[in-house]
């Protein structure tokens, strides 16, 4: 079974008209319920190629860490597609502890395979992915956070006539893919933000090289690391989601609307600047998220 184009339009809606800028967001976490946001277009051509390619044995590897959207989007479209998926999770410490983790436990419910290998392996995947194609020749082996030329391609499906009449477009940064296939596919006047969550000098080169614009700039929004949760990241989802309605989840499109308020209550953009941040979804985070924050004993996101 092959990845659809969905026939139902992703909704934009306009949130806040401030500093004489408008800023808008553009709801791609309801692309899909459980294949979320940027990682259905990502996994798009990924999985359609490979399935049209019609493997003998077909099977996917994949990466990813506790909580990864990746992860859980890759067991959602193995199980749709009816292709058996493996996990290579990092951190050999979760293999007695995964039935607390809501992820791996939505993966393992999808059939996914999951094999947990330490750090130190996991940082050389690249290596690990040539050992993994021999021992699995026909597979498919999706890098983490599902970046590659094909993924890029797929993100181009994010943008259509209605994001043409924008003067800036705003993504959150993992590893880079998404960003990549909007620097490539957006009009030549349009400005792209990256807002990076994670603490990588070599994003911008690796951005580059998969798209080969230097349209766009990369704004720190880690908000103190990867994966760190700030009392003032939840009260800003808290608050955000309920004067507007929605969701935000705390590692990537949150910590990217805060710092999207931030800079426009500095006046960093232009008077009558019409902005466009895209919701990549992620949203099966947020109870892996109040998990650890219910054992900090802190507020949690509602």
């Amino acid at each position: 079974m092959l990845l659809q184009v969905p026939t139902e339009k992703i909704p934009i809606q306009e949130i806040l008209i401030h500093k004489n800028v408008k800023l808008f967001i553009k709801r791609e976490d309801l692309v899909h319920p459980q294949i979320s946001g940027n990682k259905y277009w990502k996994l798009f051509y990924n999985i359609n190629h490979y399935v049209t390619q019609n493997p003998e044995k077909p099977y996917i590897i994949t990466f990813g860490g506790a909580f990864s959207n990746h992860i859980s989007a890759v067991s959602a479209v193995g199980k749709l597609a009816g292709i058996p998926t493996l996990g290579m999770i990092r951190g050999e410490e979760l293999q007695n502890k995964w039935r607390d983790n809501p992820t791996l436990v939505f993966a393992k419910r999808n059939g996914m395979n999951l094999k947990f290998i330490t750090r130190e392996q996991y940082r050389n995947k690249e290596k690990l992915s040539e050992f993994l194609q021999e021992e699995f020749p026909d597979a498919l082996i999706v890098p983490e956070g599902g970046t590659n030329e094909d993924a890029v391609q797929g993100v181009k499906m994010m943008l259509n006539n209605e994001t043409k009449d924008f003067d800036y477009l705003c993504t959150a940064v993992g590893t880079g893919g998404t960003i990549a296939g909007i620097s490539k596919f957006c009009e030549d006047n349009q400005k792209v933000i990256g807002f990076k969550v994670v603490d990588d000098s070599s994003l911008e080169n690796k951005i580059f090289e998969l798209t080969l614009k230097r349209n766009f700039d990369l704004i720190d929004s880690s908000f103190g690391g990867y994966g760190k949760i700030k009392d003032e990241n939840i009260r800003f989802i808290n608050d955000f989601k309920e004067k507007y309605g929605i969701p935000l989840e705390p590692i990537y499109t949150g910590k990217m609307m805060q710092k999207v308020f931030e800079l426009i209550d500095e006046g960093e953009f232009p008077e009558n600047s019409k902005i466009l941040c895209f919701h990549t979804g992620g949203l099966q985070g947020i109870e892996g998220a109040n998990l650890l924050l219910e054992k900090q004993n802190r507020n949690l996101i509602i």
